[in-house]
């Protein structure tokens, strides 16, 4: 019984702690409709800048606290909403989304930047000179009582500000509905503000209270916030006295499992996906209200013609074969999972851009594709490949099923789960046995990976296995084309704009998200095993949540709806890793700009590849410029074969060759303005091309 209550102290101020940051997520999503993911990583960077003032520097801990909790953390919250989120307030719920899971992103890879992750700083506990309290044979630290005593007092002060103050009316009638409160002479901009200050305090205090107890790390620090995730959820969002009685089960749960989990080898990881486990059955158990701020925004996807998908097929493995003869030594391996991750990237398109459906665990179903390559596939087998796509469609299907009632940010929440559970306990599992079938993921090691055998030659090379990932993605951009131009695209497309109205005209609202996140999962699969491939070695590190966001951030800013988006995002993201070999600093920078440019979503909200189409369009249709671009890259590519010209001349001299043509098409083109011509003209004064139709449909529907 004494180490029953002694557990149950212990899970009651870690619950302490979660109700803290758990009511500061509350009290931001309540005020401004933003859900904020990168609230973990703000409590995170509090608790850093805390050990840096008072261990690192030798502050006295009130100056420090107040300094951390009183000036940096609610300059931070300002900084947030006047910066990052007020330009992109008029977007919808998935720009805002993006928006703060680049924000997580960035200040994790900040921390690391600032603070050397190999480095230990271990924090003391508040009042750690005096004497602990005991309750029969239970000891109870200060630290503890602390926690407790500031839980209470921050839920007492929220109650108060939101139900008995005028500010707190304007924070939530801001929400509802900003204009109508504007009426009434509430302020939304105050109102917005106010709240980022207090959730980014109260995340603060919650970080800094929680870090004695924990490793002073980044990433770690910055995903306790899914405990908070899941006392929230149990506050549905808006409740405060269920989000604290979703932090004490949370608290009490990971206690308990602590000391009463059976010691065995596939246990252990279980106490750590607890949370996210829980989050993933509350999501799926307690009603949720239609989501406030909900996406009314709906961009146009793209409609690609056939001879244009066809040309940037071939376009791409151009881009693979120049690659394997240009490239040397370790730029070769630096750069080999451009088009792999390329392809992970590409399976947002179908998922997110024609679909809607927000998924944070596309990484993760190439983590699957790569186990399973790497188990099966060991001699290339090239059957092994076409299993690994199917057992990574099978578990995005088995993903979707329980998904089935979410939507928006929950959806992403029960995807971000998902990741975290295959993270912390199934990838770490050691092999077993399901039905006398023996099944081995990545064993509690890494795992040696191995290229396939095609029409008798092994492509296990470097060269070889960049010209055959380009192939592959060729093909799969292609497939991609030909579904959005098929049925099944279209419908998926109606399927984003109105779930009720798909299933009122007889759509199969389950048919159709299993369908697309089975396919989506099976082309991340591929994609995974391309990957690992590349990488010869693989671990389930390389697969988690934290090194999927900075994916799904290019892949939004890309352009959900473009086909291109599979090359560009691969080339954005892998592309920058060559600066490492020029100094090892820029390790830092090339880490953070993913989430430098998803902060700057806000500026091209459609994408960069529609708006590199659009530049780029004039010199692609020029008769002169075309060939003569193609002439002078050929050119510099046998150049640098021939060993003429180093790289770095090659790509500088290819960007400014190509630049100036733009440009010199571009001038060309823009000298006669050409009138636009009525739409009942069409077909008559000009031309009819293929994406009239579905101009004309969608015309004829909005009237």
């Amino acid at each position: 019984m004494d180490q029953f209550l002694a557990f149950g102290i212990v899970g009651l101020s870690t619950a302490a702690i979660y109700a803290v940051i758990g009511s500061g997520l509350v009290l931001t999503y309540v005020t401004t409709g933003v859900f904020n993911f990168a609230h973990g990583a703000a409590g995170m960077l509090a608790a850093f800048t805390y050990w840096q003032l008072s261990a690192g520097w030798g502050w006295p801990v009130p100056v420090a606290l107040a300094v951390v909790l009183l000036v940096l953390a609610p300059a931070f919250g300002l900084f947030v909403e006047r910066v990052l989120l007020r330009p992109v307030q008029h977007l919808g719920e998935a720009e805002r989304m993006v928006m703060m899971v680049a924000l997580l992103s960035g200040l994790i890879a900040a921390a690391r930047w600032v603070w050397d992750p190999n480095v230990a700083r271990p924090l003391p506990t508040f009042f750690a000179d005096r004497t602990p309290l005991h309750w029969g044979s239970v000891t109870i630290t200060w630290h503890q009582v602390l926690t407790m005593v500031v839980a209470v007092a921050v839920a007492a002060g929220l109650w108060a500000l939101l139900n008995r103050t005028r500010t707190g009316a304007e924070m939530r009638a801001t929400v509802d509905d900003r204009a109508l409160a504007g009426l009434t002479g509430a302020d939304p901009v105050r109102a917005n503000r106010v709240a980022w200050v207090l959730g980014t305090q109260l995340a603060a205090v919650g970080g800094i209270l929680i870090a004695p107890a924990v490793a002073l790390d980044a990433q770690q620090l910055s995903l306790l916030i899914v405990s908070a995730y899941t006392a929230a959820i149990f506050g549905r969002l808006r409740s405060l006295p269920l989000t604290f009685l979703g932090a004490v089960v949370v608290g009490c749960m990971e206690s308990y499992l602590t000391g009463y989990l059976p010691q065995n080898a596939y246990l252990p990881g279980l106490r750590l996906a607890a949370p996210a486990l829980l989050l993933f059955v509350a999501l799926l158990l307690f009603p949720h209200r239609r989501l406030r701020g909900r996406d009314r925004r709906l961009a146009p996807v793209p409609l690609p013609s056939m001879r244009g998908a066809l040309l940037f097929a071939a376009s791409i493995v151009v881009v693979g074969v120049v690659l394997a003869t240009v490239l040397q030594g370790k730029d070769l391996i630096t750069l080999g999972p451009l088009l792999p991750l390329g392809m992970v990237a590409l399976s947002y398109v179908p998922l997110a851009g024609y679909a809607g459906q927000i998924s944070l665990c596309q990484l993760s179903m190439a983590g699957i594709g790569a186990v399973v390559w790497a188990h099966l596939g060991a001699h290339g087998q090239p059957w092994a490949l076409l299993v690994a796509v199917l057992v990574a469609a099978l578990a995005g299907a088995l993903v979707a099923l329980p998904a089935l009632r979410l939507s928006g940010v929950y959806l992403a929440l029960g995807t971000a789960a998902f990741t975290v559970v295959l993270d912390r306990w199934l990838f770490t599992l050691p092999s077993f046995s399901v039905f006398g079938v023996r099944i081995s993921l990545f064993d509690q090691g890494s795992l040696e990976v191995s290229g396939p055998s095609l029409l008798g030659l092994r492509l296990d090379g470097d060269r070889e296995l960049m010209v055959f990932s380009a192939v592959c993605l060729a093909l799969v951009s292609l497939g991609v084309a030909v579904l959005r131009r098929g049925r099944f695209g279209r419908r998926l497309i109606a399927l984003r704009d109105s779930e009720a109205a798909y299933a009122t005209l007889g759509g199969n609202l389950l048919v159709a998200r299993v369908a697309v996140f089975a396919l989506a999962a099976g082309i991340a699969g591929f994609g995974g095993a391309l990957y690992g491939m590349q990488l010869r070695t693989i671990t389930a590190d390389q697969f988690n949540l934290v090194a999927g966001l900075p994916i799904f951030l290019i892949a939004v800013i890309g352009g959900l709806g473009c086909v291109g988006n599979g090359l560009f995002a691969g080339t954005a993201f892998v592309g920058p890793n060559i600066l490492l070999g020029l100094a090892s600093w820029t390790q830092n920078v090339v880490a953070i700009l993913p989430a430098l440019a998803g902060m700057g979503l806000g500026h091209s909200p459609d994408g960069i590849v529609p708006r590199l189409r659009r530049d780029w369009e004039p010199a692609a249709r020029d008769r002169i410029v075309l060939p003569a671009l193609l002439c002078a890259l050929a050119l510099a590519w046998l150049l640098r074969v021939l060993d003429a010209v180093n790289g770095w001349v090659l790509l500088v001299g290819a960007l400014v060759v190509a630049s100036a043509l733009r440009a010199y098409a571009a001038a060309r083109r823009d000298s006669p303005a050409e009138p636009e011509i009525p739409v009942e003209w069409w077909g008559v004064r000009r031309p009819w091309r293929a994406e009239d139709g579905e101009v004309l449909a969608r015309g004829i529907a909005r009237g």
